[in-house]
């Protein structure tokens, strides 16, 4: 007779069949776990569809952003194999000949207000001419193909400037091949009669594309920001959906203590959790894809902070999108399986409710420790002692940011459980959060982590900004847009043109040419700067100034022959010099003899020179008039008139009316390094979607939470509880956590931003109305969730919501 339980009898040795039959039950049982949490998951009425679309939006937000950092790697791999297809080097030092497949391309590149346009001119010299990526066909003469973003800014009202600027006829439109973005403004425009030389940015190439080259280098202290740049973004992200699948706890406890009631065991219950967890977390996935899906159409047609992408670009890395895929329901079940460890679930209710232990600190310091224990070892490596370990920088900045979750809690409980008295509102918000604290924490973790990534970050972006900027010299107060040209220029016409430009107040054009002591390759040959009086003043300090005159100044920066010692006496009054000498090679100069005027003077050079690389000053009736073809335009300095909106787009139409290949550019005090600034620019992206869900996230997390105390709140407004007293309420047990978030947060993030810059090797000064700022912001969009809960809020005080079926 078998014993109870199927046991065989007692000296009976079970068979090897039986045991797989039991092992086979034993999984078939846990399974049937599984699928039943599934089931409750999605059944159950109003209460089971509403708690796990909560949870599948809540978790969805969250894969929506890891499928999009997951294909950032295309987005960076597709952007760059656009760039080194469509590369064309126009400062190339090598040239080939001229041949069937040959191409000559000038840069024709220009701005429009802030944007820049890309631009190339293109004269095929043979059949076989190569195409640039994205074009079939060459553009005409006075013809040009243009990306479809530039097609739409040119057809619009506010761009009739730039349409004089280009006044070329449309004739197609660069395919998605040939552009970085789909709201990138290139052209290509047909010329003819483009030529080589050595001051034009003209060149001749028989392909498009980068040249193998080794890759350059990147500064350690670029890559230790990338990597934080990515755990700070992505650790929020992780947070939130750890919250999510917790949506609806206090319910399905209920629940479960249901099915102890009826003879499920301790084992049981957590498998059905851990079932209900997965299908919310496989309903997030499906949810989250969707999310992206419609996003990445958006972000194909939209741009963000001057970045656009094309739809294809964003495809996520198959290796990482499986990650994605396979991380979220493993993690949905191991935090779920983690709380019920502190749940005790007994057929008569939750004992969770009843008093509790309180929380213990030892072991919550242990993860901030680790990840400074991490970080110590790279202190002081800077930019000179090689790469910073990746795997230390990954794991220690993201302890101390996981630290935060860790810490929350007690420091939540520990200050709500010492609230004193106070209005009615504040009783019933400390009562609430005294009960239930870890629900008010977990609320509050991920924006609280994003605070304390936000300020690290802030700290280490102004900490190094000075290693990345570079002075330039220049004075934007005293000249504010500067013009060089693609080849020589009259100074008369040159100076005619600028000074009726519209919006310039002041233009300073400058000629420059070569004298030497003999005709032909002479032994000292030194430049000379041709202008008129007010033009020479921008140069040097001149006692009087009048046409005819010459001056050499005394000082030059940046030479080895600072006193001008040397040329000052090659300047002897009445000595025989030669403008424009001829050197050896393939052209000749002009050779025109020229006598130092007896009235040459000696003068002191300005400290703030528009140029320092000459030292003869010279107006234009002192030279010959046969020296004129050699004298050429050096380039226009120009004063705007800040009251005329597009003053800098007047300037630019008038210099390529000139000469279409000019260069225009602002003058800025200081210049920042390209990659910095890329860094920069990506943080500011992906903040940007970042606190998209942090506020997405914190409103589904707020309606959950007001959902589970509607009859709650229903009750107290029955007997009599004024709303503005519970909308206070609501109000105070959202703001609590929140500050003590916020104070936790950058407390870490200073310690954090204080560890990363004593990494680089950089002095610790606390910029602290930044810090604020950030905190600010975190602050703002907990806010602005406040708000947007509040018509929910308001309907669930009424007594009605007593009813039930």
């Amino acid at each position: 007779m078998s014993a109870r339980g199927g046991e065989p009898p007692r000296g009976e040795v079970p068979s090897p069949e039986r045991n797989r039959e039991r092992v086979g039950s034993r999984a078939w049982g846990r399974s049937a776990d599984l699928a039943m949490g599934a089931r409750f998951a999605v059944t159950g009425g109003r209460e089971g569809w509403v708690r796990t679309t909560l949870t599948a939006v809540g978790v969805g937000l969250g894969v929506a952003l890891l499928l999009l950092c997951a294909a950032m790697p295309t987005v960076f791999a597709s952007r760059s194999k656009v760039e080194d297809a469509r590369y064309a080097d126009v400062y190339a030092q090598t040239v080939p000949p001229k041949a069937d497949n040959t191409l000559l391309v000038a840069d024709a590149d220009t701005t429009w207000h802030d944007d820049d346009v890309q631009g190339l001119f293109l004269e095929p010299e043979g059949a076989r001419a190569p195409l640039p990526p994205g074009v079939d066909r060459f553009p005409g003469k006075g013809e040009m193909v243009v990306s479809p973003a530039l097609r739409d800014l040119l057809d619009s009202d506010d761009a009739k400037l730039l349409r004089e600027r280009l006044p070329y006829k449309i004739t197609g439109t660069i395919g998605e091949r040939g552009l970085i973005g789909s709201h990138e403004l290139a052209y290509y425009a047909g010329a003819s009669g483009l030529t080589l030389s050595d001051a034009s940015l003209v060149t001749r190439l028989t392909e498009f594309g980068t040249p193998d080259a080794a890759p350059e280098k990147t500064d350690p202290v670029l890559l230790l920001m990338i990597a934080v740049v990515f755990v700070v973004l992505l650790t929020p992200v992780a947070v939130f959906i750890a919250a999510a699948v917790r949506f609806g706890g206090e319910r399905r406890d209920r629940r479960l203590a249901a099915l102890r009631l009826v003879g499920s065991d301790r084992g049981m219950t957590r498998r059905i959790a851990a079932g209900e967890a997965l299908a919310g977390s496989l309903l997030g996935l499906a949810v989250g894809t969707g999310f992206f899906l419609l996003g990445r159409q958006k972000l194909g047609s939209g741009e963000l902070l001057g970045v656009s992408v094309w739809p294809s670009y964003l495809d996520p890395a198959p290796a990482l999108a499986a990650l994605v895929v396979v991380a979220v329901p493993v993690s949905a079940v191991l935090v779920t399986l983690l709380a019920m460890r502190g749940v005790v679930v007994e057929p008569l209710g939750v004992v969770r409710a009843a008093q509790q232990g309180r929380r213990r600190l030892w072991w919550r310091l242990l993860p901030p420790l680790a990840g400074l224990a991490m970080l110590y070892p790279m202190i002081g490596q800077g930019h000179k002692n090689g790469d910073f370990n990746q795997y230390l920088v990954i794991g220690g900045v993201l302890l101390l940011l996981t630290g935060v979750t860790a810490l929350l809690p007690w420091v939540v409980e520990t200050v709500v459980g010492r609230l004193g008295k106070g209005p009615l509102s504040w009783q019933l918000a400390a009562r609430r959060l005294q009960l239930s604290s870890g629900t008010a924490a977990r609320m509050v973790n991920g924006i609280a982590v994003a605070v304390a990534g936000a300020i690290a970050l802030q700290m280490l972006f102004s900490g190094t900004q000075s290693q990345y900027t570079e002075n330039t010299g220049m004075d934007p107060g005293r000249v504010q847009m500067q013009v060089d040209f693609s080849s020589p220029r009259p100074l008369s016409g040159v100076e005619r043109e600028f000074a009726g430009a519209k919006g310039v107040r002041t233009a300073v054009a400058l000629a420059r040419s070569q004298y030497g002591d003999a005709p032909r390759n002479p032994e000292n040959s030194e430049g000379l700067t041709v202008g008129d009086c007010a033009a020479l003043r921008e140069l040097a300090a001149l006692p009087s100034c009048k046409d005819g005159d010459v001056f050499v100044t005394r000082t030059r920066s940046g030479y080895t022959d600072p006193d001008n010692s040397a040329e000052i006496a090659l300047l002897k009054p009445g000595r025989q010099l030669y403008v424009d000498p001829s050197v050896d090679g393939p052209e000749r100069g002009l050779e025109v003899p020229w006598t130092v005027p007896a009235n040459i003077r000696v003068v002191n050079a300005r400290k703030d020179s528009l140029q320092a690389y000459t030292s003869l000053l010279v107006t234009p009736a002192a030279l010959p008039a046969a020296a004129a073809p050699a004298v050429f335009s050096d380039g226009v300095y120009l004063r705007l008139d800040p009251s005329v909106p597009d003053s800098r787009e007047y300037v630019r139409n008038v210099a390529a009316r000139i000469d279409p290949l000019a260069r225009t550019f602002g003058w800025t005090a200081a210049q920042e390094n390209h990659r910095y600034a890329s860094i920069r620019t990506g943080l500011f992206v992906g903040s940007a979607f970042v606190l998209a869900l942090i506020g997405a996230s914190l409103l589904v997390s707020q309606l959950e939470q007001l959902r589970e105390r509607r009859k709650l709140l229903s009750a107290l407004v029955a007997f009599g509880t004024r709303r503005r007293t519970l909308s206070m309420s609501v109000l105070w047990q959202t703001a609590l956590p929140v500050g003590l978030g916020l104070v936790l947060a950058t407390t870490v993030g200073v310690a954090l931003g204080a560890v990363l810059l004593k990494m680089t090797r950089t002095p610790v000064i606390m910029d602290w109305a930044n810090v604020l700022a950030m905190t600010g912001v975190g602050a703002a969009v907990v806010g602005m969730v406040t708000l947007l809960s509040l018509p929910p809020l308001l309907r669930m005080m009424r007594p009605a919501g007593l009813r039930t079926e």
